[in-house]
């Protein structure tokens, strides 16, 4: 039996999808490269699965860089609704940003590789970051946490330093000693 129009075997389908987006994202910040064996272990599919949702590392490789970004965006009015605006921006930033920032550090070889065709990569990526961020400031802002006057760009270029984060290191210790660092400057008066 199905539920409405959707079959099992689409529903396993796009779990398996999304099963090999998140092996290999955690991949590719690990080593930075993407082995279509290792991840359909991994994952827990057959090799010729992995082909079949992305016919080359490329068509992989992108598809991690987007659902990356799509989460960091997706994520953030649940945080809020969830958090006060300080709380959630130090969770977004802690754990999501971080996150994303150590899988894009590995990513940077393999979407220069990927994306060696000009307009290939999605151009909206940085919009999209710059509009979670405002979200998250103009929350602040009315809630007196920060002052008005900041540029969200401005912040995004400060929480650059997040890339250099060693996934195998204390990397949320750091993220929250820049977090903290970022928050003096950004503190309302």
């Amino acid at each position: 039996m199905t539920t409405g129009s959707v079959s099992p075997r689409r529903a396993d389908t796009r779990r398996n999808h999304e099963r090999i987006l998140e092996v290999a994202a955690e991949s590719l910040t690990r080593c930075g490269n993407v082995s279509f064996n290792a991840i359909a272990k991994r994952a827990e599919v057959g090799v010729g699965t992995v082909y079949r949702h992305f016919p080359t590392p490329e068509a992989l490789i992108l598809a991690v860089y987007q659902r990356e970004v799509q989460h960091l965006v997706e994520v953030v009015p649940a945080l809020l609704q969830a958090h006060t605006p300080e709380r959630a921006f130090r969770v977004w930033t802690t754990d999501h940003l971080a996150r994303y920032m150590m899988t894009k550090r590995g990513l940077v070889d393999a979407l220069r590789a990927a994306t060696s065709a000009p307009g290939t990569l999605p151009a909206s990526a940085y919009e999209s970051m710059v509009g979670a961020i405002s979200t998250l400031l103009k929350a602040n802002v009315e809630a007196g946490t920060v002052r008005s006057d900041l540029e969200p760009e401005t912040l995004l270029r400060g929480l650059g330093g997040l890339m250099y984060l060693d996934p195998d290191d204390d990397w949320r210790g750091a993220t929250e000693r820049l977090t903290d660092l970022l928050w003096r400057g950004m503190r309302a008066d």
